[in-house]
């Protein structure tokens, strides 16, 4: 396992759910992290101090995106990890006309984690040991519900893992798509089935990326499918 001491890990829509569970676990592991989120104001008290940066992130300002990387080159001077997991859901079915949700999710689950990996790749190629964790979702494998649009965005998103393992492999740098179902968070905050716990707790979640980060360059994992109930795809 790579030791994460020295280590520099962005971790986007690090302010609250499974980024800030990400952010804590990595944190209390050793590494040096850039955290980005729309609101720098609600980041937690406790992230914070030498190794830790924060960073307004706005998934959809391509001027915001290239500004958090060099503020994080220019802080630590390497990058060693890419955490893409900001991700908005949005009612949107295929019978919907207006296509505003569609749009909007897009730009944010697809697009932005695309825009991310490319503008931090030369960094990740030149650690060596680069990794990316792109946290997706079970609806990026499969469409169990009404919900398209959130859906087409997911699939996206494997896309642009795949995507990013082939075109730096060679380099040493590995992705891996993060597929969780339900997770206790506000996201999910509204459903009552499954209740909440018996969710995924973010905390495991969190281990789970972790584990992806620190893998070596000849363990490397293209896919973790991850349930909290019994499902076909696992």
């Amino acid at each position: 396992m790579l030791d994460p001491q020295g280590r520099v890990v962005m971790v986007s829509g690090a302010n609250r759910g499974i980024g800030l569970a990400i952010a804590q676990c990595l944190q209390d592991k050793g590494y040096s992290l850039s955290l980005g989120a729309r609101d720098t104001a609600s980041f937690d008290a406790d992230m914070a101090g030498e190794t830790v940066m924060t960073h307004a992130y706005d998934a959809t300002d391509a001027t915001n995106n290239a500004a958090w990387v060099a503020a994080t080159m220019d802080r630590f001077g390497h990058i060693d990890g890419l955490v893409n997991n900001a991700g908005i859901s949005r009612s949107a079915n295929i019978e919907d006309a207006d296509e505003d949700a569609f749009d909007a999710m897009w730009a944010v689950n697809a697009k932005g984690p695309m825009r991310m990996i490319r503008l931090a790749l030369p960094h990740l190629r030149a650690s060596g040991s680069g990794r990316v964790v792109n946290v997706v979702s079970l609806s990026g494998k499969r469409v169990a519900n009404i919900g398209t649009g959130y859906a087409m965005s997911k699939f996206a998103m494997m896309a642009v893992s795949h995507a990013a393992r082939r075109a730096a492999w060679d380099d040493g740098v590995r992705v891996t798509a993060l597929c969780p179902s339900y997770v206790a968070t506000d996201m999910t905050a509204g459903r009552s089935e499954p209740p909440p716990e018996e969710m995924i707790q973010p905390a495991d979640l969190a281990e789970l990326a972790a584990v992806a980060l620190a893998l070596p360059n000849t363990a490397a994992m293209a896919e973790m499918l991850v349930s909290c109930r019994f499902d076909a795809m696992i």
